[in-house]
């Protein structure tokens, strides 16, 4: 059985595309992102999946890109945001590397804006991500591995804090005999 090196969860603008590019670079590993997957596999951009067909068909598929993505991929992944909060998924990463990429509301919305294709922040933007990461922090906190705060950081910083969690994971999961959390 293949396994990703890492899966990277977090919030809209916790930089999980980003960092898992960076780290896939320098670890010289694959990088896949499971919402470039739904967007290939279904022709459509993630926001129109949404709008078009509702948040639970989008999710729907979701899972199963996750699904293949830890069946098929041996490098770093990046999940959307919300694919956690799916008790399936959940399951479906136990035993898996999994980085929570952690990050606070003002560096969020530096980030992204909160105003770019974004289907669950539409409205209040602040207001809708705040209310998000306070349903959703806990699941992410229970699902992860390891957890990187990357408030005030910059994509370099990020890279070099994930890089030195797997490290020390790995090393850990050396000493354990190669199981997985």
């Amino acid at each position: 059985m293949s396994w990703p090196v890492a899966v990277l969860i977090g919030p809209p603008g916790a930089g999980k595309t980003t960092i898992a590019e960076a780290v896939a670079r320098e670890r010289g590993l694959p990088v896949r992102d499971t919402d470039v997957d739904i967007e290939q596999s279904s022709g459509r951009a993630v926001a129109d999946i949404f709008f078009e067909d509702g948040e639970s068909a989008f999710r729907e598929l979701e899972h199963a890109a996750v699904l293949t993505a830890l069946a098929e991929h041996e490098g770093i992944l990046s999940v959307g945001g919300g694919a956690v909060l799916d008790p399936r998924t959940q399951e479906a990463l136990r035993g898996h590397t999994v980085i929570f990429l952690d990050v606070r509301i003002a560096d969020a919305a530096k980030r992204i804006g909160l105003n770019r294709d974004r289907p669950l922040l539409l409205g209040n933007p602040r207001a809708q991500w705040t209310q998000m990461m306070d349903r959703r922090r806990p699941v992410y906190t229970a699902v992860a591995s390891a957890r990187v705060v990357t408030d005030g950081l910059t994509a370099d910083e990020v890279t070099a804090r994930v890089l030195a969690v797997l490290t020390e994971l790995e090393g850990a999961e050396e000493l354990s005999g190669g199981e997985r959390r």
